[in-house]
């Protein structure tokens, strides 16, 4: 991110748990390809129920469907560093639906930069 404050854009990569990319979480591949490009962070978070392209609902509840459950990875960052990730994450996501949406950074904040000042 280039400061503590102001516009952003956030990207958001829906999938299954269960999807791989050579054998590994494809969530887990896009988080690792952000980092080698240097965003200012991604996170992922897993969902409780839902359902995609398939109409099939997963869901935790019920043991017998709590198999690839919704994944959500989510980015925030500037808008031409986002926009140059994209494709290096087109070759990932065969099936998942993708968004970018336009965000406002109320506060940034890491190691050695509690005041908000500067980037990652």
């Amino acid at each position: 991110m280039t400061g503590p404050a102001g516009r952003a854009l956030r990207l958001t990569v829906f999938v299954g748990e269960d999807d791989t990319w050579h054998h590994r979480p494809l969530y887990s591949e896009i988080v690792h390809r952000a980092h080698r490009a240097g965003l200012a962070g991604a996170s992922v978070f897993r969902g409780i129920e839902g359902f995609g392209a398939t109409s099939l609902i997963h869901t935790s509840r019920l043991l017998s469907l709590s198999e690839d459950l919704p994944v959500a990875v989510v980015i925030v960052d500037a808008e031409e560093a986002v926009r140059d990730f994209l494709p290096r994450l087109a070759e990932l996501v065969g099936e998942g639906l993708v968004t970018l949406d336009e965000v406002e950074v109320v506060r940034f904040a890491g190691p050695g930069n509690a005041g908000g000042e500067g980037g990652a």
